[in-house]
């Protein structure tokens, strides 16, 4: 009897009061009979008199509650929740509020009673590479080598880098250094499922002891593949991101890796995901996890001193999306499920005060420098700052995330027919991920800005928009604006009919976005099939 009355409150406490699903306060971690008249941290709250600190919350346990405990507790919430409604809805400023309770360690015989999957998350965690940014850093690689003890390294490149100066100075150097290397350069730009297994392969051939990616993002994302099926052998969705893959976290750690971008967009090297086309399904898809992430990223702006314009252009949009949608993404407390355990959570978590700093600064910017890189490559004033803008949204966007912009991308880039970009020396027809993802970005911005219009008014302005006395239903316009002004300076086609495709294809467009949920449900709006059509429609032709 008891035992059926205990499952009863705690039904009742989990589901017919506010205080599991929407807590607005912080928790008091010193909560010992001893510190009984010491008030609560929240407004209005009085230790003992409010339940979410006092001793007979029996989710505050890492035990079993009592019968009693559950009948006082149930008492509290009832009285608490009629005579303090307007306490208990507020929330804290700026980007702290709404920290939730942990209590995902609670159980009740044995098992976990919560429902993580109906939980939002209450923590985020920052992970990046560590980052030397100078010029001529790229000389430095082999005693970074040398220091970790390495001794028989595999070379990243792609063959458009291999006899550059990239790449000849990161050999001059494990030459300097004595170290043993041999070298990698079939990265395919825009790599897929299956050029990812041609490097695995290559990589199996041998007993390398570190890995040296010098190039785009293409080939920090090989290498990155590579060393984790090399390292830990798997089915090959089996790390891949749900619902395509499996979503297997990465058992251990990876070998070292050092990291030399020569591009100046996707920040791979800072960050745990690795990004590739799958051929089966025409859409691009990934994997995500911190110790995918690179030891350390040499970021050399003499690297980008050969970049043709229009890779420059295309990478820095690259930039600007990180740095936009990561600001504007759902803050982290309100993604779910929140994980059982700390390895489950995502890299991706959603906006957070950190991530913030980063995205803002690196918009900030790439908004002022890209056009000078753009229209003079030799400027290395410009160059260094767009270089270091993309490390920067790269620490921000790895641990908060992108959403509607890249998702709808990835079929995007996937679906390419013939169209073959200037400046790109390619083999085979592909659409720049910077420009796939950019193409939606006036339309995705009109569309989420109801859901954070403050956030959409200060990237707006940052970019250049005078809001002065703009109203807040402006803030999407205005920043579409903003965008739409820059890719026409940098000569970015005239949407998606400029590049190949028609509104016939947009029924295949909104099916390979709709699998990209690690993407698309850090929408700080829910998007729907519907919304997705109207915004692939818009996105047919921007100016």
């Amino acid at each position: 009897m008891q035992s059926t009355k205990s499952n009863k409150l705690l039904n009742y406490i989990k589901n017919n009061n506010n205080l599991i699903k929407n807590i607005n306060f912080k928790r008091n971690l010193n909560t010992s009979n001893n510190n009984k008249n010491k008030d609560c941290n929240s407004p209005g709250h009085k230790y003992g008199s409010c339940p979410c600190h006092s001793p007979i919350n029996p989710l505050f346990f890492n035990r079993k509650p009592t019968l009693n405990q559950l009948q006082k507790f149930s008492k509290k919430i009832t009285t608490f929740n009629s005579n303090n409604n307007s306490n208990f809805n507020s929330s804290f400023n700026s980007n702290f509020n709404n920290f939730k309770l942990n209590y995902s360690s609670s159980s009740l015989n044995n098992s976990r009673f919560i429902d993580f999957q109906q939980l939002p998350d209450f923590a985020f965690e920052m992970a990046t590479s560590n980052i030397r940014f100078g010029f001529g850093v790229t000389n430095e690689v082999g005693f970074d080598l040398k220091d970790l003890g390495l001794k028989n390294v595999v070379v990243f490149t792609d063959q458009q880098l291999i006899n550059l100066k990239p790449v000849q100075t990161v050999l001059e150097s494990l030459q300097l250094n004595k170290i043993n290397y041999k070298i990698y350069d079939q990265v395919r730009v825009e790599p897929t499922d299956s050029s990812f297994k041609q490097a695995i392969d290559f990589v199996n051939n041998y007993d390398f002891d570190g890995y040296v990616a010098v190039g785009g993002g293409s080939v920090m994302d090989t290498a990155k593949a590579a060393n984790l099926y090399s390292t830990y052998p798997d089915d090959f969705l089996a790390y891949v991101n749900p619902p395509i893959g499996q979503g297997k976290p990465v058992p251990g750690p990876l070998k070292p890796m050092i990291a030399i971008p020569t591009t100046a967009g996707t920040g791979s090297e800072t960050t745990g995901v690795a990004i590739f086309d799958l051929e089966s399904i025409n859409a691009k898809t990934g994997i995500a996890h911190r110790r995918l992430k690179p030891t350390l990223g040499l970021v050399d702006p003499e690297n980008t001193r050969t970049l043709p314009p229009e890779v420059a252009a295309a990478s820095g949009f690259d930039v600007l999306c990180h740095s936009l949608e990561s600001y504007t993404a759902i803050p982290f407390d309100q993604r779910k499920p929140r994980p059982e355990r700390p390895l489950l959570r995502p890299a991706y978590q959603g906006s957070n005060p950190i991530s913030d700093v980063w995205s803002l600064k690196a918009l900030e910017m790439v908004s002022e420098w890209l056009p000078r890189a753009f229209e003079d490559p030799s400027d290395d004033i410009a160059r260094a700052n767009v270089i270091l803008a993309a490390t920067y949204a790269g620490i921000g966007f790895g641990n908060a995330g992108v959403h509607l912009c890249h998702g709808m991308s990835y079929p995007i880039a996937g679906m390419v027919r013939d169209y073959k970009p200037p400046g790109y020396n390619s083999l085979h027809p592909l659409i720049p991920h910077g420009i796939s993802v950019v193409m939606n970005a006036p339309a995705v911005f009109r569309f989420t800005s109801s859901a954070c219009t403050d956030r959409h008014m200060l990237a707006a302005k940052l970019m250049g928009a005078n809001v002065t006395g703009a109203s807040q239903n402006m803030a999407g316009e205005l920043l579409a604006e903003r965008i739409l002004i820059l890719m026409q300076k940098l000569k970015v086609p005239n949407g998606l009919l400029a590049i190949g495709f028609n509104e016939n294809d947009i029924e295949q467009l909104v099916e390979g976005t709709l699998p990209q949920h690690r993407v698309t449900k850090l929408s700080p709006k829910p998007v729907t099939r519907d919304d997705l059509i109207k915004l692939f429609k818009q996105t047919m032709t921007v100016y």
